[in-house]
């Protein structure tokens, strides 16, 4: 699996087209439609108010190659927030492996048991190793091929506190359309940057193929597992909603090739909520020329 396709399985719960109640290969009644909607949207909501959804995260920091020092104190290599010891322990890179060894002084768990030196498996190994302090957790990450670095978390931050929805456009099944899949032989190279101003190629086997207002248009596809992954920009972007883009989850397509894409799903990346996520962008191909009037709006200031 590519980092790309590792990324999305870790960031992004993509949940099943039964689970979301959808009938994702034939029309549906408007009223039922909206209903879907809703509860997607509410379910949305709820994994967004999870102790460890995106609005708990609290730092992001890059390892330097040998050790790295930690914690509150500024003469750390690695600055946490208050609240954690001034001295923690320190954080050794070697050659892509990493080991955290923890000061005398300080209790840090692992699965609710006390740690003074752990390997640490990080979020493209499966499930990484987490560390936590109080309300504090944290684990390491990989990105980019050869960049590590921790990922902090709060289950008492406050912008998980402030958190009470997502604005949205109002529900339209007009935006429910009609896709056509249109496989890619060979499969066709695709480079997604990211938010960090970097980059990693991945690989599209298809786009969907559809119309508005009597105009084509496509968006390139990622695999994620049982559905498609799509990563799409649109006029709306910088305005009335993120400007880095929305994310989707489609439907794989039935036997004729049909499947549909209802913006009224499209949602905000994870870094419209925080700056210390690391989401990727919508591919060069995936601007659509037309304003998607559908789906989740910006949150906060998030503009950029």
């Amino acid at each position: 699996m590519s980092p790309i396709k590792n990324r999305v399985v870790l960031l992004f719960v993509i949940v099943s087209c039964s689970y979301l109640l959808t009938n994702c290969s034939a029309d549906i009644p408007d009223d039922e439609h909206t209903a879907e909607i809703k509860a997607w949207q509410k379910n949305r909501v709820e994994g967004l108010k999870q102790k460890d959804g995106w609005f708990t995260l609290a730092g992001l920091y890059w390892f330097a190659e040998g050790e790295n020092t930690f914690g509150s104190d500024k003469s750390n290599d690695i600055i946490f927030p208050e609240g954690t010891p001034a001295f923690i322990g320190r954080a050794v890179l070697d050659n892509g492996h990493v080991t955290t060894i923890i000061n005398d002084n300080v209790q840090v768990f692992s699965d609710s048991v006390e740690v003074k030196e752990i390997s640490m498996q990080n979020d493209t190994q499966g499930q990484p190793t987490i560390l936590t302090y109080g309300s504090f957790s944290w684990y390491a990450i990989k990105r980019d091929g050869n960049r590590y670095g921790i990922r902090l978390k709060d289950s008492e931050n406050q912008a998980l506190k402030d958190f009470d929805g997502i604005d949205t456009y109002p529900i339209d099944k007009a935006w429910r359309i009609e896709a056509r899949y249109e496989p890619y032989d060979p499969p066709k190279k695709i480079v997604i940057p990211n938010i960090t101003g970097t980059s990693a190629e991945d690989s599209s086997k298809g786009a969907l193929v559809f119309n508005i207002d009597d105009k084509e248009f496509r968006l390139d596809a990622l695999d994620s597992g049982e559905r498609f992954f799509i990563i799409f920009a649109d006029e709306t972007n910088g305005e009335e909603t993120y400007g880095a883009g929305r994310f989707m989850s489609v439907a794989r397509p039935d036997s004729t090739g049909k499947t549909y894409l209802d913006f009224n799903r499209a949602y905000n990346p994870p870094c419209a909520f925080t700056k210390y996520a690391t989401c990727p962008l919508p591919p060069k191909d995936n601007y659509l020329k037309v304003a998607v009037t559908a789906g989740e709006k910006n949150y906060g200031d998030s503009h950029h």
